[in-house]
């Protein structure tokens, strides 16, 4: 088993359903922090003791000890339950709407403007940390109400998950009707399809839409499959998750993966500064390569 830190204290338990040590909690953020470079520090202890009690009663597990042993010889298919059960999914149709603005009125027919010679032009954009879909949806919509000529276009938008369960209900595309809080009325026509019968409260993007996103799961502290490069990226509230180091990895591997000029949108609790030199910012949490 991974080696545990000594300033682990075997006395603190918690008083729960099921009991959770120091030593438990110290195995389980080392993980998280080894499979998928997500860090957990003691303040997230609340937080995984919730997200894993419902693994402890799938696997009939009578304690935390037994599930960090469990994850230790089972290898890789509860690691993959565990990494789901505690990664975060919190996400909205044009959630920070600024984005999807700036990416409409500025970005894109900047874009237009440059590409308008090529006989076939390329456009990539990659949603980074995807969750169930409605990013990766939402920037497809916006390049169909923004780029008239769209289908002439080779454009594609990657969208990646380190959650697997999580990407399937994304490649589904089909979500309850009251998820649609902050779709514009046309655009909830124009794009989504209206469940009939049992499915009256459900709503379904419609397959132009659906056919610009492809879904991969992908841990971005891993090896990237990727070989082209991006004109685009969205990476937004995911990297507050990541310590500093890994941060600054990541965000350098970015601007490797940016074409010249290319943009990098990040959350609004995310911050650049101190972390690279390597963009400039140009709006809120919008940020450009600059190297």
């Amino acid at each position: 088993m991974t080696s545990i830190a000594e300033t682990v204290n075997d006395e603190s338990t918690y008083k729960k359903e099921f009991l959770f040590t120091d030593k438990d909690f110290s195995y389980l953020s080392n993980l998280a922090g080894e499979l998928a470079g997500i860090s957990m520090p003691s303040g997230k202890r609340e937080l995984i003791y919730g997200r894993l009690v419902k693994r402890l009663r799938v696997l009939r597990l009578k304690n935390f000890k037994e599930y960090c042993d469990y994850l230790d010889q089972d290898g890789s298919e509860e690691r993959t339950h565990f990494i789901n059960a505690i990664t975060t999914n919190v996400t909205s149709f044009f959630r920070e709407n600024h984005h999807f603005d700036f990416l409409a009125e500025t970005l894109l027919p900047e874009l237009v403007r440059k590409k308008s010679t090529e006989s076939r032009p390329r456009l990539r954009i990659w949603s980074a940390g995807c969750s169930s879909g409605k990013e990766p949806y939402s920037i497809a919509m916006v390049l169909r109400e923004s780029v008239p000529d769209i289908d002439r276009w080779d454009a594609r938008i990657l969208a990646t998950d380190l959650d697997s369960n999580i990407l399937e209900v994304a490649k589904a595309g089909v979500y309850p009707k009251e998820h649609l809080k902050e779709v514009a009325l046309g655009q909830y026509r124009r794009w989504f399809k209206m469940g009939k019968g049992v499915n009256e409260n459900s709503i379904k993007v419609t397959d132009d839409i659906k056919q610009m996103v492809t879904y991969k799961k992908l841990n971005l502290t891993e090896s990237w499959p990727m070989k082209g490069k991006f004109d685009i990226i969205f990476c937004r509230n995911v990297t507050i998750y990541f310590d500093r180091d890994t941060r600054i990895k990541l965000l350098d591997r970015f601007a490797d993966y940016l074409n010249e000029g290319g943009c990098l949108f990040v959350g609004h609790s995310e911050s650049l500064f101190g972390l690279t030199q390597r963009f400039n910012t140009i709006g809120r949490t919008i940020h450009g390569k600059v190297r």
